[in-house]
């Protein structure tokens, strides 16, 4: 396993002085060959959120059915009561298991993958935000107790005890939502926190409530489909139970039509070159989006319309087709959560690289590698350059990149010849503005241009040597003024470096 250099010790200028968003020194981060770190967190991140979101919405349907159980309107002889209270005995065990137990493990594996993604960031976001952590925290501890308690002692207790019980465990679920998306969308959209720093300010952002409600109206969605799913696998009930038990479930899928108005509110808060990469600015942003909007629609249609409108019942293989559905658009919708937030891991505070824009100049002159100690993994290279090039590529590219795997730079820089990679790298933002800056000197850059070059060549045993080229740092040197340190929305909204 590799180890990275992340970050030094930056402060944002927008933040003022006393705002710190990296740690002193150099982190070790992982290196998972050909894989790139996105794939890591994003896998584990996707079926964190589906289960999460699927528990969030099981808890407001479980206390649904128990009030309309408890209820007995227009129940006469008590048959929807008993059938409500026998799937709710029933589902609940299921719940445990997805939630408490797979919700659980995959939820440690977010924190475990986003620690080797990028420590500064997890860093700054706990520094900050603490205490939220901790109020979440707590209320998840409240959802597993009430869960606990109503699973275990669920045909004992009086009809009020099981409604009480499960409240709890319905607000606590909802509560762990609504802190963990605050912090979530304070990424994107910090807002006036840049300025004040005040925990508030960033937490009510502009994007929290659109965000809030539309991962409310996927839960309750996620809820409905599950519940259908285990009424199918539950042998005591007959055709006609598993009807009346889908039409008790129909309500939960009507948030489906607000969906599209919801999206709708969330782009139009979100920055305007966010909103541009997912519009056409980003190929693999905007066909994301297809598929979360294109799986999205065509789950709506069903659960809404075949549901609500034609009274259809789902079968087996219908429901299970939904979930998948279900399934690709929250995957492809964390995607795009996380690609519009690019070049930042939080807007204008750190680069996906975990360096801080305010740290861009220094670095240019000091080297982001410079202080590096740790050694790179495998056999020495050829020469001291290419070892430099090689340690740049894993501070400033590794995060994003592998070499010659998922998003290689071998591929990405196939055509370009030595000319093109110094000037395209040195002017970065200016060329992809959904990228960092490069924070190196021109020795660096070079060295990074050497290195690719003698990968291109198969990694022969020898290699040039000597100190570079002086006409090779002077263009570089010209194109990083050329570029300017500014992330690459700055040009677009103003026209060139500042």
């Amino acid at each position: 396993m590799g180890c990275a250099a992340a970050g030094g010790s930056p402060t944002s200028a927008a933040l003022g002085e006393t705002l710190q968003v990296a740690t002193d020194g150099h982190l070790p981060v992982s290196d998972f060959g050909p894989a790139i770190h996105g794939m890591l967190i994003g896998g584990v991140g996707i079926l964190h959120v589906f289960v999460a979101q699927f528990a969030v919405g099981s808890g407001a349907l479980l206390l649904y059915l128990q009030a309309r159980a408890d209820s007995a309107h227009g129940d006469a002889n008590g048959t929807d009561a008993a059938l409500c209270r026998r799937f709710l005995d029933g589902f609940f065990p299921f719940l445990v298991l997805v939630s408490f137990v797979f919700g659980a493990l995959t939820g440690v594996g977010m924190w475990l993958t986003a620690i080797q993604v990028s420590a500064p960031t997890i860093g700054l976001m706990v520094r900050e935000f603490h205490w939220l952590w901790a109020a979440e925290w707590c209320f998840f501890l409240l959802e597993v107790v009430a869960g606990y308690l109503f699973y275990r002692f669920r045909r004992r207790v009086s009809p009020s005890t099981r409604l009480a019980l499960l409240a709890l465990y319905a607000v606590a679920s909802w509560m762990s939502l609504f802190l963990i998306n605050g912090i979530l969308s304070w990424q994107l959209t910090p807002g006036e926190w840049l300025q004040s720093r005040a925990v508030w300010d960033g937490f009510f952002n502009p994007s929290f409530w659109p965000s809030l409600v539309y991962r409310t109206l996927v839960s309750w969605t996620l809820a409905a489909l599950a519940a259908t799913l285990v009424v199918h696998l539950m042998p005591e009930f007959d055709r006609e139970a598993r009807r009346a038990l889908q039409n008790r479930f129909a309500p939960f899928f009507a948030p489906t039509l607000l969906m599209p108005l919801v999206g709708l509110w969330y782009l139009a808060v979100i920055p305007a070159d966010s909103r541009s990469w997912l519009l056409g600015g980003s190929i693999a942003m905007t066909m994301f989006l297809g598929i979360a909007v294109a799986a999205s629609t065509v789950l709506g249609l069903f659960a809404a319309v075949g549901r609500l409108w034609q009274g259809l019942t789902f079968d087996r293989s219908t429901t299970l087709l939904l979930l998948a559905l279900a399934f690709a658009a929250t995957g492809a919708g964390e995607f795009v959560r996380e690609g519009v937030r690019k070049p930042f891991t939080v807007r204008n505070v750190l680069y996906s690289n975990a360096i801080a824009p305010a740290e861009v100049a220094r670095l240019r002159e000091v080297g982001s590698v410079t202080d590096d100690p740790y050694p790179l993994r495998g056999a020495p290279l050829p020469t001291d350059e290419l070892t430099l090039g090689a340690k740049v590529f894993r501070a400033q590219c590794r995060v994003c990149h592998s070499i010659d795997g998922a998003n290689g730079v071998l591929h990405l820089t196939g055509t370009w010849t030595p000319g093109q990679i110094r000037m395209n790298v040195a002017k970065l933002q200016r060329t992809k503005p959904f990228m960092p800056p490069f924070a190196g000197t021109p020795q660096e850059l070079e060295a990074l241009t050497q290195w690719l070059l003698w990968l291109r060549s198969e990694r022969p045993a020898r290699w040039r040597e000597g100190p570079p080229e002086p006409g090779n740092l002077a263009e570089i040197a010209a194109w990083l003024t050329e570029a300017g340190t500014e992330p690459g929305s700055v040009h677009a909204e103003h026209g060139g470096p500042r």
